[in-house]
Protein backbone atom coordinates (compact mmCIF):
# COMPACT_ATOMS: atom_id res chain seq x y z
CA UNK A 1 0.00 0.00 0.00
CA UNK A 2 1.35 3.40 -1.04
CA UNK A 3 1.19 5.96 1.75
CA UNK A 4 -0.06 9.44 0.99
CA UNK A 5 1.83 12.56 2.02
CA UNK A 6 -0.78 13.21 4.72
CA UNK A 7 -0.32 9.73 6.19
CA UNK A 8 3.46 10.10 6.20
CA UNK A 9 3.14 13.48 7.92
CA UNK A 10 0.75 12.00 10.50
CA UNK A 11 3.22 9.20 11.27
CA UNK A 12 6.08 11.66 11.72
CA UNK A 13 3.97 13.84 14.02
CA UNK A 14 2.90 10.73 15.96
CA UNK A 15 6.53 9.72 16.53
CA UNK A 16 7.48 13.19 17.76
CA UNK A 17 4.34 13.49 19.90
CA UNK A 18 4.74 10.07 21.51
CA UNK A 19 8.39 10.69 22.37
CA UNK A 20 7.43 14.04 23.90
CA UNK A 21 4.61 12.35 25.84
CA UNK A 22 6.98 9.75 27.27
CA UNK A 23 9.48 12.41 28.34
CA UNK A 24 6.90 14.76 29.85
CA UNK A 25 5.17 11.94 31.74
CA UNK A 26 8.40 10.88 33.41
CA UNK A 27 10.05 14.19 34.20
CA UNK A 28 9.62 16.36 37.28
CA UNK A 29 6.49 18.48 36.95
CA UNK A 30 7.57 22.06 36.09
CA UNK A 31 6.77 24.75 38.65
CA UNK A 32 4.75 26.68 36.07
CA UNK A 33 2.21 23.82 36.02
CA UNK A 34 1.62 24.23 39.75
CA UNK A 35 1.45 28.01 39.42
CA UNK A 36 -1.12 27.73 36.63
CA UNK A 37 -3.23 25.38 38.80
CA UNK A 38 -3.70 22.92 35.97
CA UNK A 39 -6.36 20.20 36.18
CA UNK A 40 -4.27 17.03 35.96
CA UNK A 41 -7.11 14.78 34.83
CA UNK A 42 -8.13 17.14 31.99
CA UNK A 43 -4.49 17.16 30.88
CA UNK A 44 -4.36 13.36 30.73
CA UNK A 45 -7.66 13.24 28.84
CA UNK A 46 -6.50 15.73 26.20
CA UNK A 47 -3.06 14.12 25.84
CA UNK A 48 -4.58 10.74 25.03
CA UNK A 49 -7.34 12.18 22.87
CA UNK A 50 -4.64 13.64 20.63
CA UNK A 51 -2.54 10.48 20.86
CA UNK A 52 -5.33 8.21 19.70
CA UNK A 53 -6.11 10.60 16.83
CA UNK A 54 -2.54 10.32 15.57
CA UNK A 55 -2.42 6.55 16.07
CA UNK A 56 -5.72 5.86 14.29
CA UNK A 57 -5.10 8.09 11.28
CA UNK A 58 -1.53 6.84 10.94
CA UNK A 59 -2.95 3.35 10.49
CA UNK A 60 -6.24 4.14 8.76
CA UNK A 61 -5.75 7.57 7.16
CA UNK A 62 -9.06 7.64 5.27
CA UNK A 63 -11.32 5.41 7.35
CA UNK A 64 -13.82 5.88 10.14
CA UNK A 65 -13.76 3.48 13.08
CA UNK A 66 -15.95 0.45 12.48
CA UNK A 67 -16.55 -1.36 15.73
CA UNK A 68 -17.40 -4.64 13.99
CA UNK A 69 -13.79 -4.69 12.80
CA UNK A 70 -10.90 -5.30 15.18
CA UNK A 71 -8.75 -2.30 14.19
CA UNK A 72 -10.54 0.16 16.48
CA UNK A 73 -10.43 -2.23 19.43
CA UNK A 74 -6.73 -2.95 18.88
CA UNK A 75 -5.88 0.76 18.76
CA UNK A 76 -7.87 1.35 21.94
CA UNK A 77 -6.17 -1.61 23.66
CA UNK A 78 -2.69 -0.47 22.57
CA UNK A 79 -3.20 3.11 23.79
CA UNK A 80 -4.77 1.99 27.08
CA UNK A 81 -1.98 -0.55 27.73
CA UNK A 82 0.59 2.17 27.07
CA UNK A 83 -1.30 4.43 29.48
CA UNK A 84 -1.07 1.72 32.13
CA UNK A 85 2.65 1.19 31.53
CA UNK A 86 3.15 4.95 31.69
CA UNK A 87 1.54 5.13 35.13
CA UNK A 88 3.33 2.06 36.48
CA UNK A 89 6.77 3.34 35.47
CA UNK A 90 6.35 6.87 36.81
CA UNK A 91 7.44 6.00 40.41
CA UNK A 92 10.88 5.07 39.05
CA UNK A 93 11.28 8.67 37.90
CA UNK A 94 10.08 10.44 41.02
CA UNK A 95 6.44 10.64 39.98
CA UNK A 96 3.45 8.83 41.51
CA UNK A 97 1.16 6.37 39.78
CA UNK A 98 -2.54 7.24 39.92
CA UNK A 99 -5.51 5.08 38.94
CA UNK A 100 -7.56 8.21 38.13
CA UNK A 101 -4.87 9.36 35.71
CA UNK A 102 -5.05 5.95 34.01
CA UNK A 103 -8.83 6.23 33.73
CA UNK A 104 -8.52 9.74 32.28
CA UNK A 105 -6.10 8.35 29.69
CA UNK A 106 -8.58 5.62 28.76
CA UNK A 107 -11.45 8.12 28.58
CA UNK A 108 -9.46 10.32 26.21
CA UNK A 109 -8.72 7.36 23.94
CA UNK A 110 -12.33 6.13 24.01
CA UNK A 111 -13.72 9.60 23.30
CA UNK A 112 -11.42 9.97 20.30
CA UNK A 113 -12.42 6.63 18.80
CA UNK A 114 -16.12 7.43 19.26
CA UNK A 115 -15.56 10.70 17.38
CA UNK A 116 -13.74 8.83 14.62
CA UNK A 117 -16.76 6.54 14.27
CA UNK A 118 -18.56 9.48 12.67
CA UNK A 119 -15.80 11.69 11.26
CA UNK A 120 -12.94 11.21 8.82
CA UNK A 121 -9.53 12.86 9.11
CA UNK A 122 -10.15 16.59 8.57
CA UNK A 123 -13.49 16.86 10.42
CA UNK A 124 -12.03 14.70 13.22
CA UNK A 125 -8.95 16.92 13.44
CA UNK A 126 -11.17 19.99 13.70
CA UNK A 127 -13.21 18.35 16.48
CA UNK A 128 -10.14 17.17 18.42
CA UNK A 129 -8.49 20.59 18.16
CA UNK A 130 -11.68 22.37 19.26
CA UNK A 131 -11.92 20.07 22.31
CA UNK A 132 -8.24 20.68 23.04
CA UNK A 133 -8.64 24.46 22.90
CA UNK A 134 -11.71 24.30 25.14
CA UNK A 135 -9.94 21.89 27.49
CA UNK A 136 -6.86 24.05 27.90
CA UNK A 137 -9.05 27.08 28.62
CA UNK A 138 -10.89 25.21 31.37
CA UNK A 139 -8.02 23.21 32.90
CA UNK A 140 -6.03 26.32 33.84
CA UNK A 141 -7.31 28.14 36.91
CA UNK A 142 -4.65 30.84 37.19
CA UNK A 143 -4.03 33.81 34.91
CA UNK A 144 -1.51 32.31 32.49
CA UNK A 145 -0.62 35.74 31.10
CA UNK A 146 0.96 36.53 34.50
CA UNK A 147 2.36 33.06 35.22
CA UNK A 148 3.92 32.48 31.77
CA UNK A 149 3.28 35.45 29.44
CA UNK A 150 5.35 34.15 26.51
CA UNK A 151 3.71 30.72 26.65
CA UNK A 152 0.29 32.36 26.88
CA UNK A 153 0.97 34.50 23.80
CA UNK A 154 2.34 31.63 21.73
CA UNK A 155 -0.50 29.30 22.73
CA UNK A 156 -3.34 31.68 21.85
CA UNK A 157 -1.77 32.68 18.54
CA UNK A 158 -0.99 29.13 17.41
CA UNK A 159 -4.12 27.43 18.77
CA UNK A 160 -6.64 29.66 17.02
CA UNK A 161 -4.58 30.18 13.87
CA UNK A 162 -4.21 26.41 13.41
CA UNK A 163 -7.92 25.85 14.09
CA UNK A 164 -8.71 28.43 11.40
CA UNK A 165 -6.39 26.69 8.93
CA UNK A 166 -8.04 23.31 9.60
CA UNK A 167 -11.48 24.85 9.13
CA UNK A 168 -10.32 26.51 5.90
CA UNK A 169 -9.22 23.10 4.62
CA UNK A 170 -12.69 21.72 5.33
CA UNK A 171 -14.24 24.64 3.44
CA UNK A 172 -12.03 23.89 0.44
CA UNK A 173 -12.96 20.20 0.58
CA UNK A 174 -16.69 20.33 1.21
CA UNK A 175 -17.99 23.84 0.53
CA UNK A 176 -17.84 26.15 -2.46
CA UNK A 177 -18.09 29.85 -1.51
CA UNK A 178 -19.07 31.89 -4.57
CA UNK A 179 -16.91 34.91 -3.78
CA UNK A 180 -13.75 35.56 -1.82
CA UNK A 181 -15.75 37.77 0.56
CA UNK A 182 -18.15 34.96 1.39
CA UNK A 183 -15.20 32.61 1.78
CA UNK A 184 -13.46 35.03 4.14
CA UNK A 185 -16.58 35.50 6.29
CA UNK A 186 -17.18 31.74 6.41
CA UNK A 187 -13.53 31.08 7.30
CA UNK A 188 -13.61 33.60 10.14
CA UNK A 189 -17.10 32.74 11.44
CA UNK A 190 -16.58 29.30 12.98
CA UNK A 191 -13.23 30.08 14.72
CA UNK A 192 -14.66 33.30 16.15
CA UNK A 193 -17.70 31.34 17.33
CA UNK A 194 -15.39 28.87 19.08
CA UNK A 195 -13.44 31.73 20.66
CA UNK A 196 -16.61 33.35 22.04
CA UNK A 197 -17.91 29.99 23.30
CA UNK A 198 -14.62 29.19 25.05
CA UNK A 199 -14.40 32.59 26.72
CA UNK A 200 -18.07 32.53 27.76
CA UNK A 201 -17.52 29.07 29.26
CA UNK A 202 -14.43 30.36 31.07
CA UNK A 203 -16.47 33.17 32.59
CA UNK A 204 -19.17 30.77 33.78
CA UNK A 205 -16.53 28.50 35.32
CA UNK A 206 -14.74 31.38 37.01
CA UNK A 207 -11.58 30.90 34.93
CA UNK A 208 -9.20 33.73 34.17
CA UNK A 209 -8.96 35.35 30.77
CA UNK A 210 -8.11 38.84 29.58
CA UNK A 211 -9.15 41.15 26.76
CA UNK A 212 -5.59 40.82 25.46
CA UNK A 213 -6.22 37.08 24.99
CA UNK A 214 -9.38 37.84 23.03
CA UNK A 215 -7.61 40.34 20.80
CA UNK A 216 -4.62 38.08 20.23
CA UNK A 217 -6.76 35.06 19.42
CA UNK A 218 -9.06 37.11 17.18
CA UNK A 219 -6.06 38.62 15.39
CA UNK A 220 -4.60 35.15 14.79
CA UNK A 221 -7.92 34.01 13.33
CA UNK A 222 -8.14 36.99 10.98
CA UNK A 223 -4.53 36.69 9.79
CA UNK A 224 -4.91 32.94 9.13
CA UNK A 225 -8.26 33.48 7.37
CA UNK A 226 -6.91 36.23 5.11
CA UNK A 227 -3.84 34.14 4.26
CA UNK A 228 -5.94 31.11 3.26
CA UNK A 229 -8.36 33.22 1.25
CA UNK A 230 -5.55 34.97 -0.62
CA UNK A 231 -4.04 31.57 -1.38
CA UNK A 232 -7.42 30.35 -2.62
CA UNK A 233 -7.80 33.48 -4.78
CA UNK A 234 -4.38 32.91 -6.31
CA UNK A 235 -5.12 29.24 -6.91
CA UNK A 236 -8.61 29.78 -8.30
CA UNK A 237 -8.15 33.26 -9.71
CA UNK A 238 -10.12 32.73 -12.89
CA UNK A 239 -13.39 31.63 -11.21
CA UNK A 240 -13.19 34.60 -8.83
CA UNK A 241 -12.48 37.06 -11.62
CA UNK A 242 -15.31 35.61 -13.66
CA UNK A 243 -17.67 36.50 -10.83
CA UNK A 244 -16.36 40.07 -10.77
CA UNK A 245 -14.56 39.84 -7.43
Amino acid sequence: MIMTRRQKTTIVVLAIYWIALVVLAHMTIPGVVYQAKVSDKWLHFLAYLNLVFLVWFSIRPDDKVRWREKAGWLVFLAVVVYGGIDELTQPYFGRTKDLMDFLANAEGAATGLVIFTFLTFWPALLAVWAISIFGVATLISADLSKVAPTLDTVYHALAYASFTLIWAQLINLYLSPKTIISQLLLTIGVPVGLLLFVKASSMLMGRYFTMAEMLLSGGAIIVAAIATCLFARKRYQKPFLAKGV
